[in-house]
């Protein structure tokens, strides 16, 4: 992908690098697959604030994600590469040969016009969804599922892929973007490829405004609050604060919060700091 730099004509822009949308193709999304999103400005069902700093932003529909890839066997060609407002990756629309159309993520490199198929006779081809079973070692693939049937839930934001390192009996053994290696079912689904839009973390917002449009409000920070509101709050004049930790009195550094009986422990080879799970 394409980053702009923008010229500092103003202070919001001096600082400003921004998306600049090559791979996108059209900016007209498909009214078939959108659904309407309500903004809760952070607010329960009672109208109180359950959740701080949040309010406003740009209204946005929701693009509905065919992230099961169930469709199997069925050739689809790809309509167009679309912007998603509420994702960090493109998506790309897919017209199938039976009439339908779909939206998935889209793979680095998808281009407008080639062809997409789902199912366990196809070849292991950028953005083929096949069981890992049928991969060959080595292959980099996105929007991994957990269970089978149940859809994708690894591996879904801008510029990640796993990497398909081994297969043990009804097991596959992938590196994650984290580093971990971890095991998942080896038949599971899992579209090959790298997902778009990898050079996401290299944009600088430039300006307070834009976490507004998001629909981001200024966040307070611990120390400057008093006693009552935060456990890092009051003291006199500038205190540190002493140990970072949450609201709720949480460390934020170093404490371990995953369960030593989490039952995916036995499926965690090895920790993205390198460490091994006890068993």
């Amino acid at each position: 992908m394409a980053l702009k730099k923008y010229k500092p004509v103003t202070a919001g822009t001096r600082w400003r690098i921004g998306n600049a949308y090559a791979e996108i193709t059209t900016d007209t999304p498909e009214k078939s697959l959108l659904e309407p999103q309500k903004s809760t400005g952070g607010r329960n069902a009672q109208g109180r604030r359950s959740m701080r700093y949040m309010g406003g932003g740009n209204k946005a529909k929701y693009r509905i994600i065919d992230f099961k890839r169930n469709k199997k066997n069925i050739p689809a060609k790809v309509a167009s590469i679309e912007y998603d407002p509420n994702r960090t990756a493109f998506i790309a629309l897919l017209n199938y040969a039976d009439g339908e159309k779909r939206y998935i993520l889209a793979p680095q490199g998808l281009q407008v016009g080639a062809t997409v198929t789902a199912g366990d006779s196809v070849a292991p081809e950028l953005g083929n969804s096949l069981q890992m079973k049928y991969m060959p070692l080595g292959t980099n693939v996105h929007n991994i599922e957990m269970q089978p049937g149940q859809g994708g839930k690894l591996v879904r934001s801008a510029g990640t892929s796993a990497q398909l390192t081994n297969k043990e009996e009804k097991y596959a053994v992938l590196k994650m973007p984290s580093g971990e290696l971890r095991k998942v079912l080896i038949n599971c689904y899992a579209t090959v490829g790298v997902v778009s839009n990898s050079d996401h973390n290299l944009e600088q917002a430039g300006k307070a405004g834009v976490n507004r449009w998001k629909g981001i409000r200024p966040r307070n920070r611990g120390v400057a609050m008093n006693p009552v509101d935060h456990p890092m709050g009051g003291g006199e004049g500038r205190a540190s604060g002493g140990h970072p930790r949450s609201r709720t009195g949480k460390y934020a550094k170093g404490l371990k919060t995953r369960s030593k009986h989490k039952g995916s422990n036995k499926l965690i080879i090895q920790r993205r700091d390198g460490s091994k799970l006890a068993k």
